[in-house]
């Protein structure tokens, strides 16, 4: 009998301690049917009505329960309330904007506890291909055309119920050997970007939200970038790709993607001005796409005004492909201000009515772009290597 006691005592603990939220994740909030208490070392925080999170703390694992004065049926401002299992489209949708949502690709699709999270109803709205739908990988020689890949995140898309954003038509990197050394004089390489163009978003006619036409066309002095487009077609190439893509998809929403403009300066500058002329030649142009490479600690604080500049022209804005990185090793300090950062960037968005939605650039640390491309650092989004959500989580979540 001793035995037998010990036993089901220690299926109470397992049972007990499986019912807890883990360090980090989510243990209330409106809506919330899953653990509400935290495992040991850390207590259930209130950061609003719709999510409590479990924080380093060293109280006795806490039970949250929502405040009397905010019922279910109470909305938050500008929006609708989020729906049960509510997760961070559903909170931005709730606070007005269109989507939260995220950069994937078929390489991780193969990745069960991966896809849970991308799968998961209400954690994203958008869906954006980290590299399936560039040059090198849709039109790798000549008028031979590949979508098998593309295909795929979009069909994913479609299956959990997400608008995709198209990741891009011209851009100076990821281009096969055929169109960056090609030695194509003007009247060629505007019919190669014609073709590419047309057939990409043609492809995808009616499935796209919006569109990344143009990549990344200006140096951060605010100059033009020099790559093949440029060289040989001046400024021209910009509106060839807009045209392009409106002929082959009239609904979709057409952008210029670019970094660096995030904050009043030259490069903000050019953007605006290059929009002014595309809007004034009757050139269409919906939209520019912020995307946010940061770093911990040095986020720009106006980007709400560069925003709005472009906004009062008549455009949408968005941020395409948001992530803070840090310093490695990550330490309690970093990611307590990344909470901060992930929340004032989100406020920035929120104070411009005109700014549509956030996608970070892929949800996890473990396949973070960062680390293979700036050395010694990395922990730039919101779930870490593990899967598990870090405290960035939290502020994305503050800030609408």
């Amino acid at each position: 009998m001793k035995l037998s006691a010990s036993f089901a005592s220690l299926l109470a603990l397992v049972s007990f301690a499986a019912a807890q939220s883990q360090l980090w994740g989510q243990c209330g909030g409106i809506g919330w049917t899953g653990p509400t208490t935290c495992v040991s070392g850390s207590v259930c925080t209130v950061s609003n009505a719709y999510y409590s999170q479990c924080l380093p703390g060293s109280a006795a694992p806490t039970t949250v329960v929502p405040p009397p004065s905010q019922p279910t049926t109470t909305a938050p401002t500008g929006g609708s309330p989020p729906p049960s299992g509510s997760g961070l489209d559903s909170v931005a949708k709730g606070a007005g904007k269109k989507y939260f949502g995220t950069a994937s690709d078929t390489n991780e699709f193969s990745d069960t506890a991966y896809m849970a999270i991308l799968n998961q109803a209400g954690m994203f709205g958008a869906l954006t291909p980290l590299n399936s739908m560039k040059w090198d990988s849709t039109e790798p020689s000549r008028g031979s055309f590949s979508f098998t890949n593309a295909d795929q995140v979009v069909a994913r898309a479609k299956q959990n119920g997400q608008i995709m954003r198209g990741h891009n038509c011209v851009w100076y990197n990821q281009l096969p050997s055929w169109v960056s050394s090609s030695g194509f004089n003007s009247t060629t390489l505007t019919s190669v970007i014609q073709t590419h163009c047309s057939t990409l978003v043609g492809h995808y006619k009616g499935e796209i939200y919006a569109w990344d036409v143009i990549n990344e066309p200006f140096n951060d002095d605010g100059t033009w970038r020099s790559d093949v487009f440029y060289n040989t077609l001046g400024t021209n190439y910009v509106q060839i790709g807009l045209q392009s893509a409106k002929g082959a998809d009239g609904n979709a929403k057409l952008y210029i993607n670019e970094y660096n403009i995030e904050m009043t300066g030259a490069k903000a500058t050019s953007m605006i001005n290059l929009v002014k002329s595309l809007k004034s030649a009757g050139v269409p142009i919906d939209g520019v796409g912020f995307q946010c490479h940061f770093i911990v600690g040095e986020v720009p604080t106006s980007m709400s005004s560069v925003m709005s500049q472009i906004t009062a022209m008549g455009l949408e804005v968005a941020i395409t492909e948001l992530d803070i990185r840090m310093t490695l090793p990550s330490t309690q300090a970093l990611l307590n201000q990344q909470q901060t950062d992930y929340e004032n960037v989100i406020k920035q968005c929120m104070a411009v009515a005109g700014c549509v939605g956030i996608s970070i650039w892929d949800f996890t640390d473990k396949y973070s772009w960062v680390p293979q491309t700036f050395s010694g650092q990395g922990a730039a989004l919101p779930w870490d290597q593990n899967l598990a959500k870090k405290p960035a989580y939290n502020g994305i979540v503050a800030g609408f």
